[in-house]
């Protein structure tokens, strides 16, 4: 949750806010799971935030708002304000150490200038002095360069520290980075990384080198949840992400889009060879049944339909994911566990 919320749920206003995300749940048709609790909870803390402005788009274009969608809506805004405070954190515990260290590098430095000065000033003087005088300045070069020895000694203890704290927070940046892209359920890319992604293939006019997209819907996977519950659903996500995983393997990118749909970008292949690619994986999932873990009952066999488009010349990310969808959408009017490539659309490769 954000900052505002958290404290208002820690708060005598938590029962109102409680109970006009209740209200706003009963008037939408939603189920009062945890899930779709904390994010009505959102929408009547924030009811002009972005995930309101979302869900009332959703509304006003008559969607119900499915447990997939609910899912869908939390991996997009929920999670990404709280990995985006852990990055503030991170980022500020980093600027604060690095402030640190210039803090204590002008320290050395004004060290050294003293002990330059020091030194100069015994150049101009040892020659016109007698012993004494001479005792005296030597004692006081060798306090100084005393001095300048440990500041010398501070200064390499606190860089080594500091650079310790600093290779731990920027390892701790990375992890927080990379949990902000990935999806927590398939431990695939997440749509806000499969966008970044995709927008930055498409971001160039070079066709050179071939971009082809691939989108991948399971075949009825609301049966599953209806049937089994949400765990097995879950089950199914984490098996064909399995599959998925293997296949796109950087520099290819697999992704959970949301929902039960997944998104496959394969940067310097042809829409032929992804093809093959991907009617060897549908051929791989539906050949295996799955089994209740709970109950080791038979789930039946999982099939998935996909659709292909290959970037044309300075094709934009939008009109690309059209595209693929529309095939999508060929393969599914076509009795599903199905390939379609949107360039030859009359094409679909049957199920095995």
């Amino acid at each position: 949750m954000s900052n505002d919320i958290e404290i208002s749920v820690r708060s005598p206003a938590a029962y109102a806010l409680a109970g006009e995300a209740l209200r706003l749940m009963q008037d939408h048709g939603v189920w009062p799971t945890p899930l779709n609790y904390e994010l009505w909870l959102h929408v009547a803390g924030d009811p002009d935030g972005a995930l309101a402005q979302e869900i009332n788009r959703l509304v006003k274009a008559s969607e119900n708002i499915t447990e997939e969608i609910s899912e869908s809506l939390a991996a997009k805004f929920i999670a990404r304000l709280k990995v985006n405070d852990e990055v503030r954190d991170a980022g500020l515990k980093l600027t604060r150490e690095l402030a640190s260290i210039t803090e204590v590098i002008v320290e050395a430095q004004k060290a050294q200038k003293n002990y330059g000065e020091t030194l100069e000033g015994a150049r101009k003087t040892m020659s016109a002095v007698d012993a004494a005088a001479l005792k005296g300045l030597i004692d006081s070069l060798t306090t100084a360069t005393n001095h300048v020895l440990t500041q010398h000694s501070v200064l390499e203890g606190r860089l080594s520290e500091s650079s310790r704290e600093v290779t731990r927070l920027r390892k701790h940046l990375d992890q927080v980075r990379m949990e902000a892209m990935t999806d927590a359920l398939t431990n695939l890319a997440n749509r806000k990384s499969f966008d970044e992604s995709l927008d930055a293939h498409c971001d160039t006019d070079d066709v050179t080198k071939p971009l082809t997209l691939a989108v991948i819907d399971i075949d009825h996977f609301k049966r599953f949840n209806d049937t089994w519950g949400h765990q097995t659903g879950d089950q199914v996500l984490r098996y064909v992400a399995s599959v998925l995983a293997r296949i796109g393997r950087p520099p290819r990118m697999a992704a959970r889009y949301g929902g039960e749909e997944f998104g496959l970008l394969f940067p310097g292949e042809t829409s032929g060879t992804v093809e093959r690619l991907l009617n060897e994986a549908r051929t791989e999932i539906a050949s295996r049944v799955l089994k209740r873990r709970s109950t080791n009952e038979d789930l039946g066999t999982v099939t998935i339909s996909a659709g292909i488009a290959q970037r044309t010349h300075a094709e934009d990310a939008f009109d690309l994911l059209d595209r693929a969808d529309k095939a999508l959408y060929l393969s599914k009017n076509n009795g599903r566990n199905k390939v379609t490539v949107a360039e030859n659309e009359t094409r679909g490769s049957n199920a095995a």
